[in-house]
């Protein structure tokens, strides 16, 4: 197929990065520390972001790639995932394992050396479902890499999504019309899982397994397909930008007043209306970049943790499970945040954007090779690492 057969008009170019959508991760990420450190009971939401922003800018991404090229290619895109993703993630698992190793418990070793595989996998998030691993537990064992479940459900999106994609880039002429029956779809689809399947005791099970999450990705990718992007800019007109301050008001009403497990309502429809209405927020800041919200998304500040936000999330739970207990309050708070988004700097100029923007050897064969290298290394280093011996009780004393 190629670009003159498709039916639906190019979209309009636009900048590969907008300010507005860096502030938007910086908001996601902020409200994930705060909810992390015990200051906002809806920061949690922040993922929900996350997964919305991703939608968008993948779909997107890859609706591009089929109007120029009436294809999408699978290990192009997964290259650029990969030198996208696995330079940092692979440097916080293998950096952090060993501080565990060093100065953890043994009991955080233990889970630390049994779930790193899991995320090498990118399965972390049934693999603590499986292990009953409660994400609402506040009093329980923290883990050092819980975290990344939301890692895990981003990184099967990528590699399912683009294969869905490129069938339809295939089977039909109408690409962005029948990619967003598709998205509408599955978004309702994994609603209704995830009204099915909630516990109202514990409602872990629907809150990190893909396919009740995946709602929150795919309503961003419907967002990003041309048809709905005309009918909400036909909608809404010049009052784009009213639309997305009311949108941002609703969002930020939400973060301060949900309170997880206690908000069963999020579980029976509240998150998806959250991520649809994030999704059309980042949706409508593209489309009016010069409204007040879209400048004021574009602080610097702001956009500056935007910028490190995916090396932060990384390692801001490594930091808030090995600080040591005694700081607490504020104070537990900045020294978390300091560290963290030092190391995500630190992460992001070191090791992300050489990998990413100037190592020619990333690419390629020698980029396979050493892809193949990290994978071994990081591999090697769940199985050469002692594992501590798990405590044993003397029951006789007991009795």
């Amino acid at each position: 197929m190629t670009q003159a057969e498709l039916s639906e008009p190019v979209t309009t170019p636009r900048k590969a990065h907008l300010p507005a959508l860096d502030g938007l991760r910086g908001v996601a990420i902020a409200g994930v520390l705060l909810f992390h450190t015990g200051h906002l009971a809806g920061g949690f939401l922040g993922v929900d972001l996350f997964f919305a922003l991703s939608g968008y800018l993948i779909t997107d991404l890859l609706l591009r790639e089929v109007e120029r090229t009436g294809a999408v290619s699978l290990v192009g895109f997964w290259g650029r995932r990969i030198r996208r993703l696995l330079p940092a993630l692979a440097t916080m698992l293998a950096g952090a394992t060993v501080l565990v190793w060093l100065v953890g418990s043994p009991d955080l070793v233990r889970t630390t050396l049994a779930d790193g595989p899991w995320v090498q996998a990118n399965l972390i998030n049934w693999h603590l479902l499986a292990e009953s691993a409660s994400y609402w537990e506040r009093f329980g064992s923290a883990r050092v890499f819980e975290h990344l479940w939301s890692i895990a459900v981003e990184e099967q999106f990528y590699l399912l999504w683009p294969l869905v994609v490129l069938a339809i880039a295939r089977l039909s002429r109408q690409v962005h019309k029948r990619v967003a029956v598709v998205a509408a779809a599955g978004s309702v689809a994994s609603l209704v899982l995830m009204i099915v399947l909630v516990s109202p005791a514990d409602p872990t099970r629907v809150y990190t397994g893909t396919d009740t999450r995946a709602f929150s990705l795919l309503l961003g990718a419907l967002v990003a397909t041309h048809p709905v992007r005309t009918a909400l800019a036909r909608i809404v007109g010049r009052r784009a930008g009213t639309a997305a301050v009311l949108l941002a008001a609703g969002l930020g009403t939400a973060w301060a007043l949900v309170n997880g497990v206690d908000s069963q309502w999020l579980f029976t429809g509240g998150l998806f209306a959250h991520s649809l209405a994030a999704a059309l927020l980042i949706v409508l800041c593209t489309q009016d970049q010069d409204s007040l919200l879209a400048k004021g998304l574009g602080w610097r500040p702001l956009r500056g943790l935007g910028q490190i936000s995916y090396s932060l999330y990384l390692w801001h739970w490594p930091v808030i499970v090995l600080l040591p207990d005694h700081l607490n309050g504020w104070l537990r708070t900045s020294v978390v945040c300091a560290l963290s988004i030092g190391l995500a700097t630190l992460s992001k100029y070191l090791v992300e954007d050489p990998v990413r923007f100037r190592a020619s050897w990333a690419k390629g064969r020698s980029g396979l090779v050493a892809f193949v290298a990290v994978m071994i290394g990081l591999a090697a280093l769940w199985l050469l690492l002692p594992t501590p011996d798990p405590t044993l009780i003397d029951i006789t004393d007991l009795s």
